[in-house]
């Protein structure tokens, strides 16, 4: 097994024609056969049509979050990875093609931040899952600061997005992906204040955007029920 490869790495293969082509043909793949697998229902997705930076914000539920976000998403989407899933060659190019960028764990809160604000600042369009790690249930029980604070620091607006029956479709520890009715809501651009936020500002703008995600996935829920 080889050395992890470098954020440098994956951001240059990330930008390669190859990496594009097979970005491409990864979420055709995701919108062809995932989201017809899960009989996906969406809505809000004309929110995505915007430009510059942006931060995508979904609940976090399963592993398949990300894939369904990045399939309705218009433009490429970065992400942030586990270090150990660019240990080999073949491991690290494809996650890379797929917009992942290598962080370390451990003391990877700080880099992360870094990383994630230095592609942000670029222009691009990334997913920052509020709640950290997958939760469960149908509540947002509450966020880390850290999206408000990248919203501040790249003036880059936030995006909410809410999505059901993912948990049950392939929850923590499943195989497989079950043939679960499953919906995405995108909301309105979360616009972050100007100028250098106070932690209470900061924790003031967190809550909002912690209201704004149980909003579109109380709805994300209703229309998987629908």
């Amino acid at each position: 097994m080889s050395e992890p490869k470098s954020q440098e790495w994956a951001m240059k293969v990330h930008g390669t024609r190859r990496g594009s082509a097979f970005y491409l043909v990864v979420r055709l793949l995701i919108r062809q056969i995932l989201a017809r697998w899960l009989r996906l229902r969406t809505s809000g997705t004309e929110h995505l049509a915007i430009s510059g930076p942006v931060i995508l914000a979904p609940v976090h539920r399963s592993n398949l979050d990300g894939p369904l976000v990045a399939g309705v998403a218009r433009r490429r989407v970065r992400a942030l990875g586990k270090e150990s899933l660019f240990s080999s060659t073949l491991g690290a190019w494809i996650n890379s093609s797929l917009g992942a960028i290598p962080v370390r764990r451990g003391g990877a809160d700080r880099e992360a931040m870094r990383a994630a604000r230095e592609v942000i600042s670029t222009g691009e369009m990334m997913i920052v899952f509020p709640e950290g790690t997958r939760q469960s249930g149908p509540a947002i029980a509450g966020i880390f600061d850290g999206t408000a604070y990248l919203a501040n620091k790249t003036d880059a607006p936030i995006i909410p997005i809410g999505i059901a029956g993912t948990e049950a479709a392939m929850g923590s520890g499943a195989r497989g992906v079950k043939r679960v009715r499953c919906a995405l809501v995108v909301g309105e651009p979360i616009e972050p204040p100007e100028g250098r936020m106070s932690r209470p500002a900061l924790a003031e703008f967190s809550l909002a955007v912690t209201q704004a995600l149980q909003t579109v996935f109380d709805e994300a829920h209703a229309l998987a029920d629908s």
